[in-house]
């Protein structure tokens, strides 16, 4: 009998347990439903090596600097922010690669990334499909809109077209276009035609070059046989949309062909204050960029972002426009982080539009139509200390418009298509 009742005291004792923990077990499982989360993880995917690395690090740095601040002055929502970074390798099969694991694997709330367009082409999709964000900073073609994906560079009429209008005021009428082989240069230049078309001036010349070559020599032959065609052609103006390292090697060759800025001027859409820095002084002085930022704008706001860039990554650093959109970026996204009480994607999408930031460049805004953003176009002259005398500004923030109105937005959609088609399902074009 004793023993039956010590049995049943055992059994007593066993159930006890049991409840006890699985009471521990439900409440440590509320807690981890109704307590916060430690961090909030981001995404910032950059080209790390590879021909874009020369841009996309610095673009990189500038968006880890904004994180660091933002952490530096409590973090958002009482979390840190924490960001994975991801070498994008220069390879657009990369960066579609990497951002999936990043949203589905690392279960990051934002994403900061890209530069070149058949990068922000090849993971639209993908962004679009799990209905997350995406920043993305560089100037690029227009003729996109998505409902994931905010734009802080310029488009057309904050870029391409008013660098068109200045140079038929104050250079000449005859433009030479020279292109890396990808969807931005190739609806770029169909802009410039456009435009071209609506006034007195002529396109003398048309040449495109691999975005990504086999080799240095395999390129550098290909500009030779560029250059000797714009020698021919004698044009007032080039037109430079070369992205990447092949600058370096297009304007060597310029000037060994005795082509200098007195000459012939060259208005650069992809080259900044970064880029500069692997390019010859004497090589590129008197040549033109436009963006909507450059490191001399005289404020206090670029005063601080200048020294906290050079502080974080060396006194003789430079920022550039794309190292300052990305950089705004994030703090645009911390402001509609905290609009909307919320990290998740669509909550920050809603809550984004119509945002406002007085950035190093200026105010900024998000357009709440089509996620694009207001910005001062700015026109620069390269100096002999390699930076840029900013020579013209529109003064007050240009409205977006990514669909130029000398074609209907269904033809242009149409253009893109095409090009998508014609290059077997790619956004580069086959070497």
């Amino acid at each position: 009998m004793n023993r039956f009742y010590h049995d049943l005291q055992d059994l007593s004792i066993i159930r006890s347990l049991i409840f006890i923990l699985m009471l521990l077990g439900s409440i440590l499982l509320i807690y981890s439903m109704l307590s916060p989360q430690e961090v909030i993880r981001v995404g910032v995917l950059h080209s790390l090596t590879g021909t874009m690395a020369i841009s996309e690090k610095p673009v990189a740095n500038a968006t880890l600097l904004a994180i660091k601040e933002l952490n530096a002055n409590g973090g958002l929502l009482g979390k840190k922010i924490q960001p994975i970074i991801v070498d994008g390798q220069s390879k657009d099969t990369t960066f579609a690669k990497e951002v999936k694991r990043l949203i589905t694997e690392e279960k990051v709330d934002a994403i900061f990334g890209c530069w070149t367009s058949s990068c922000r082409k090849t993971i639209k999709p993908i962004v679009e499909n799990y209905q997350h964000i995406f920043f993305y900073p560089v100037q690029y073609e227009g003729l996109e809109q998505s409902s994931n994906i905010i734009y802080t560079g310029a488009v057309p009429n904050q870029q391409i077209i008013p660098a068109l209008r200045w140079s038929m005021d104050n250079i000449g009428q005859r433009f030479f276009l020279v292109s890396s082989d990808y969807i931005f240069p190739r609806a770029a230049n169909q802009i410039i035609h456009d435009v071209v078309k609506k006034n007195t001036a002529e396109i003398v010349g048309e040449e495109y070059i691999p975005l990504t070559p086999l080799n240095d020599q395999e390129q550098i032959i290909n500009i030779k046989k560029m250059v000797q065609k714009i020698i021919k052609a004698q044009p007032d103006v080039i037109i430079n949309t070369i992205n990447g390292n092949s600058n370096i090697h297009f304007f060597e060759q310029l000037f060994s062909a005795g082509i200098s800025a007195d000459k012939i001027p060259v208005i650069s859409l992809s080259i900044g204050e970064s880029e500069l820095q692997y390019l010859d002084k004497t090589i590129m002085k008197g040549h033109y960029s436009v963006w909507n930022y450059f490191q001399t704008i005289n404020s206090e706001q670029n005063s601080k972002f200048i020294a906290a860039y050079q502080q974080e990554f060396g006194h003789n650093s430079v920022t550039s426009d794309p190292m300052e959109s990305a950089y705004f970026s994030v703090y645009l996204w911390a402001a509609a982080v905290k609009a909307a009480h919320s990290s998740q994607p669509i909550s920050v999408v809603e809550a984004i539009k119509g945002h406002g930031y007085y950035a190093p460049e200026g105010m900024v805004t998000i357009d709440k139509k089509n996620l694009h953003t207001w910005k001062t176009v700015r026109i620069a002259q390269i100096n002999k200390n390699g930076q840029f005398k900013i020579i013209w500004d529109s003064i007050h923030p240009v409205k977006p418009k990514p669909y130029p109105a000398s074609r209907t937005k269904a033809e242009w959609q149409e253009y893109v298509e095409q090009l998508f088609q014609q290059w077997n399902s790619h956004w580069v074009a086959p070497q």
